[in-house]
């Protein structure tokens, strides 16, 4: 099973990581806005869409993967003091009820707003340049199918922490230094060591 769940992490992955070069080209693109628009006085109107719609790409493909690796900003002071298996109720329940209904209704809608934005061809009315945007409406679908995808994922992993007691692994390539620390603290081993010393 957890060769399935890797599968679907690698998919997220593979996902987030080629959209978070959008992140490059952000950077490049308000470079050239600003030297358009304040040294050489030649500011481009298509610049503020093109960043908005990278800007919008980003975030959407970059939540799947965020997911995989139990990224998501949540409150989890209180959570993270709660056995694995209390956790993975809480998880389930919450998957169940709000993120797998929630995220279905964002696909459902988001294949009926793309159709039509590519039935009208529809463009930017943020600005008079008129750049197309029906291409990164596309995302939107796909965006709410990986999240769909990965939340599967997800509810797989509560139902064999439920049964273990112990969350299953998950692929990591990133993690915070600072977690290790807060987990430390949490668990008391800082106090310990102190009265050694």
């Amino acid at each position: 099973m957890n060769r399935y769940l890797f599968m679907i992490d690698r998919i997220s992955a593979w996902f987030g990581k080629l959209f978070a070069w959008t992140v490059v080209l952000l950077t490049l693109l308000v470079c050239f806005d600003v030297t358009m628009r304040y040294i050489l006085n030649m500011p481009n109107q298509w610049v503020f869409d093109v960043a908005y719609i990278l800007y919008g790409l980003l975030f959407m493909m970059a939540g799947a993967y965020t997911l995989s690796r139990n990224g998501h900003v949540r409150a989890d002071m209180m959570y993270r003091t709660l056995q694995p298996r209390t956790q993975a109720w809480f998880d389930l329940v919450l998957y169940l009820v709000f993120f797998i209904p929630g995220i279905s209704a964002l696909v459902y809608a988001g294949i009926e707003f793309t159709q039509i934005s590519w039935a009208m061809k529809e463009v930017s009315s943020v600005t008079s340049a008129g750049v197309p945007v029906y291409p990164y409406k596309l995302a939107i679908p796909i965006a709410g199918g990986l999240l769909l995808l990965q939340g599967i994922a997800e509810i797989i992993r509560c139902v064999q922490c439920i049964r273990s007691g112990e969350w299953p692994q998950r692929l990591h390539d990133v993690e915070e230094e600072d977690i290790e620390q807060i987990k430390e603290l949490l668990s008391g081993d800082d106090s310990e060591e102190g009265a050694k010393s």
